[in-house]
């Protein structure tokens, strides 16, 4: 119950803590009859589409040359644990509350105003520094793309400030000398590019995204078909050179071993986002309680063991020392062979289209986030206004995409990737205990679907997230940690004192923007299309 103070006003806990009713958050949010059309194999097939994304064509390098090995496979497995025992709970909440939303709205329907707040400052790091990250992956395949046409961007602009450019585990040399990057100019050119069409209202079409996803899809196939040739015919020569011994011995904190192979999986987390866009189709699944975890645990297992295989040709076909780069497919593409040269660029630019997508709907997310914040008083109304003649957040948009940029051009994809899984971890655990705290304080409301297990499944999720939290750098883990302190003040020094739940003021007089992409109903990490 919340606390009310003398006079009928309430506490500062009661504050804090109000929750949006049911009814409320059905009021404000856009909702449409939906029809119960998708089977169980339309939510496998929607979960694969939206986790097979930026993750694999990016991360996984660094995971590998930095931490695990060719270990990284097994990290691959540890973070789909993970990520099923949030996805559980995802279902749960989706089955539970009849809206469309994301994280944050379920926050504010069940755990209050001040989780809410947090949980928007956590999406910013999910969403924002995400489309960062991509971004710094898109630079480095375009970089090589553009090289094999002869085309050279200076090396001091494609990296971060204060960095030595690296290339096949050695130093980049120029003229003799190693070169210290100084900005990346691609990935924030594409931020602001993209943040650009975002202001004017360019949207993806139903039929576009299906064409992206087939193309990604279509390019990590060919990777591990033409791949798994060239390793079958040489198999014993290159295990024996490069995974032996498969699990690298340990050299220090998070450096290989069984704890590197743990700090891996907290990396590799990113390829994961996106499979709780499977959790946003409950209401329209035919049977939720035997369709949602077929379609959340199924898409995971057929996306670990593509990753899995991609991991493995990798580490096979390179030193894995070798693979801490922003763009680790095109690194072990160009070894194919001069024979596979026409293929190599094939899946440079498929990687580059797919990779397009994810930071232009992440940039997107991150907008409208912002934008239901500012709905709900939380951030200043300017970041509801919308542009008259595009009818689109311009204001806001603005800033998604000056801060994307900036990020994206001066700080390591290593350091941005970290930021973002912290913040993606923190967001699932606090999703899994918005499943404990409706089981025990609204047990009446119905449920499509209920996490197995209850509560072992959703304990385990909170525990699992905060433990791969635990294995980020302290440094990294510092910067998390002045980034919630600061968000919390302004919580306290904004957000409360001028949210509208507080005040009791109707939103209705804003205008409602249109879904996108256009069949969506929720976006994370990727367009979310129905089959």
């Amino acid at each position: 119950m919340a606390s009310v103070a003398p006079g009928g006003k309430k506490g500062l806990l009661g504050q804090m803590f109000a929750r949006k009713s049911i009814a409320q958050v059905q009021r404000e949010t856009e909702t449409s009859e939906l029809k119960r059309t998708l089977g169980k194999w339309n939510l496998l097939l929607l979960g694969v589409g939206c986790i097979i994304g930026a993750g694999i064509f990016v991360r996984t390098g660094s995971a590998a040359a930095l931490h695990a090995g060719p270990a990284v496979l097994l990290a691959f497995v540890v973070a789909g644990i993970v990520c099923a025992f949030a996805g559980l709970c995802y279902a749960e909440l989706s089955s539970t509350l009849p809206v469309s939303g994301s994280a944050y709205t379920y926050g504010y329907a069940t755990l209050g105003e001040f989780v809410a707040w947090v949980m928007g400052a956590l999406l910013l790091l999910e969403y924002g520094l995400a489309a960062s990250v991509v971004a710094v992956g898109w630079s480095g395949y375009v970089v090589s793309l553009l090289a094999d046409f002869g085309i050279v961007i200076p090396p001091h602009l494609t990296g971060p400030a204060g960095y030595t450019l690296m290339r096949d585990g050695a130093p980049v040399l120029v003229d003799g000398q190693t070169v210290t990057t100084i900005f990346n100019l691609p990935a924030f050119l594409i931020c602001t590019a993209l943040a650009a069409l975002l202001v004017i209202g360019v949207s993806e079409s139903a039929k576009v995204n299906n064409i992206i996803v087939a193309i990604k899809v279509s390019v990590l196939v060919a990777f591990i078909v033409v791949g798994g040739l060239i390793v079958l015919s040489n198999f014993g020569t290159l295990s024996a050179a490069n995974w032996t011994p498969f699990i690298p011995e340990n050299q220090g904190p998070g450096q290989f071993g069984v704890d590197g192979i743990m700090r891996a999986a907290s990396i590799v987390f990113f390829a994961y986002i996106g499979f709780e866009a499977v959790s946003t189709a409950g209401q329209e699944a035919r049977n939720p309680k035997k369709d949602m975890p077929f379609g959340i645990i199924g898409s995971l297992v057929v996306c670990t063991v593509i990753y899995m295989l991609v991991a493995a040709i990798m580490t096979l076909l390179v030193p894995y020392n070798q693979l801490n780069v922003p763009d680790p497919v095109a690194v072990v593409v160009d070894n194919f062979g001069a024979t596979w040269g026409w293929l190599a660029k094939i899946i440079k630019v498929g990687a580059i289209i797919g990779l397009t997508s994810v930071v232009l709907v992440l940039m997107y997310a991150q907008t409208r986030i912002f934008y239901t914040m500012a709905r709900d008083g939380l951030l200043p109304r300017v970041f509801s206004r919308v542009h008259p003649r595009f009818k689109t957040p311009y204001i806001n948009t603005v800033l998604v995409g000056l801060i994307t940029a900036i990020a994206a051009g001066f700080f390591d994809i290593n350091v941005l990737g970290d930021m973002t899984s912290v913040g993606t971890l923190a967001a699932f655990a606090i999703v899994c205990l918005s499943v404990i705290y409706l089981r025990k304080n609204a047990p009446e409301l119905p449920r499509g679907f209920k996490v197995p297990l209850y509560p072992v499944l959703p304990v385990l999720g909170i525990l699992s997230c905060l433990y791969l939290i635990s294995t980020v750098p302290w440094n990294v883990l510092q910067f998390f940690l002045w980034y919630m302190v600061g968000g919390i003040i302004l919580y306290f020094v904004y957000g409360m004192r001028n949210s509208n739940l507080q005040h009791g003021e109707p939103q209705d007089d804003l205008p409602d923007l249109p879904v996108y992409p256009e069949d969506a109903d929720e976006v994370r990490g990727e367009p979310v299309i129905r089959p």
